[in-house]
């Protein structure tokens, strides 16, 4: 079973400080010389991804992608790859570094940028939005900001994959599974963004979690 210890021990006490989103610079650094301190970067595309696009034929041909908590890019290589052209964000700086060294050559654009205030200029930018397990990892309000922030960057097509719970389930500790409550400011946010699907399914991982696989499309 992953080890979260240390993330936990970072996120609380940077939600305590009033900065949710500062202990992902604290945690890739730490990373540099403790690779296992970070439970999501097994450096591998995200799976829950690589299944849907398959299933819909999703191609980029040239269309533009936007990468939310790139981590250390798998994602946003994948995508670049499958023919978009690929703008990937980090709050950590150090992670963004990171994800530059293990991909000289990357075509992708690699950004520092915090979800909780994106630049005015992504507004209604990108064909498609892909974010996956960073809604989870932050508190409720800036978890609502964030995904209005994220929202207002999609022109056509938003995908959250995320864990899953009922409303009245326990959220446990840190990653705390999403509700269909969480998923609302997406919808408050852009009216027209409509929910084209709402996959709720247990993995494969071992053992299983519940994902939550929420597609929105524009009208």
């Amino acid at each position: 079973m992953t080890d979260r210890s240390v993330a936990r021990d970072l996120a609380n006490r940077s939600v305590g400080r009033g900065d949710p989103t500062g202990w992902f610079e604290e945690l890739y650094r730490l990373a540099e010389t403790r690779p296992e301190v970070i439970p999501w970067a097994d450096e591998k595309v995200n799976p829950h991804l690589v299944t849907w696009a398959e299933r819909n034929g999703i191609e980029g041909r040239g269309r533009r992608a936007l990468v939310v908590g790139c981590g250390y890019g798998d994602d946003a290589e994948w995508l670049a790859n499958r023919g978009f052209r690929v703008l990937a964000f980090d709050v950590s700086p150090t992670a963004i570094s990171a994800a530059r060294r293990r991909f000289p050559d990357s075509r992708v654009d690699y950004r520092e940028a915090d979800v909780l205030g994106l630049p005015n200029e992504w507004i209604r930018a990108f064909d498609l939005v892909f974010e996956a397990y960073t809604l989870q990892v932050l508190p409720r309000e800036p978890r609502a900001v964030a995904a209005r922030q994220i929202a207002a960057t999609a022109k056509d097509t938003l995908l959250i994959v995320a864990r899953g719970r009922d409303e009245d389930d326990d959220p446990g500790q840190m990653p705390w599974p999403l509700t269909r409550r969480d998923l609302l400011p997406i919808r408050k946010q852009r009216p027209d963004l409509i929910q084209v699907s709402f996959e709720d399914y247990m993995d494969d991982e071992t053992p299983p979690v519940r994902r939550f696989r929420v597609e929105y499309r524009t009208k």
